[in-house]
């Protein structure tokens, strides 16, 4: 294994298998649990599942502009609030991995093994032809590929995943800072908070090119 080539252009740490297990090891890689590396479960399935939420919020191309931690020192309990008022929470509500949208009229729960509802005839709802559908995979690999050869987007563009992957990293920032923070997802930018904003990135090694390999 080449370990130099596998920290890539983060600051250098030594060999360890909980990072990265020899081949042999079937025990799941822990990288992602340190912060040189991962960002723990908010980056890990926290992704696929605030990614879910920003779909069905239509907000695949911005974020949210308040993020509020809970008042004692937690790894949930995040209140996310949109500009136009909706609030995301990061809390436990019974399931693992999966997304409940609350409405006024009742409730969707959705995860990789389920999509359910308490509204009668949701789940068994057909679209009608003037109905609004929503972009459909049924193979994300050859999706991604026929997106290149038409010059199309995919079901889930680098748009899209910037924006989901920039919601959890500023979750993780909120979490450890203990404070609330003010996000203008246009800009990309906390607003009047050097302290955040020096935090977007991170320290990375000098001159480092993949091409050396």
């Amino acid at each position: 294994m080449n370990w130099d080539l596998w920290v890539g252009p983060s600051l250098f740490r030594g060999y360890n298998p909980v990072l990265s297990p020899p081949i042999e090891d079937t025990s799941w890689p822990m990288w992602r649990r340190y912060r040189e590396f991962g960002g723990g479960g908010v980056t890990d399935w926290g992704a696929h599942m605030f990614d879910i939420a920003q779909w069905g919020l239509g907000m695949d191309k911005s974020g949210p502009v308040q993020f509020i931690p809970p008042e004692e020192r937690s790894e949930k309990g995040m209140s996310m609030k949109y500009a136009n008022g909706v609030v995301m929470n990061h809390v436990d509500w019974g399931e693992s991995n999966a997304v409940q949208f609350l409405g006024s009229e009742g409730k969707i729960e959705v995860s990789r093994e389920f999509y359910r509802s308490d509204i009668k005839g949701l789940t068994e709802f057909e679209l009608k032809a003037n109905d609004k559908a929503l972009y459909k995979s049924e193979n994300h690999y050859q999706d991604w590929v026929d997106a290149i050869k038409n010059r199309t987007r995919p079901v889930s563009d680098v748009e899209a995943g910037h924006r989901t992957a920039s919601l959890c990293n500023i979750v993780n920032l909120a979490y450890t800072l203990e404070r609330p923070l003010k996000w203008a997802p246009a800009h990309e930018q906390f607003i009047d908070d050097d302290d955040a904003n020096s935090m977007i990135s991170r320290p990375f090694r000098g001159k480092w090119d993949i091409t050396d390999y």
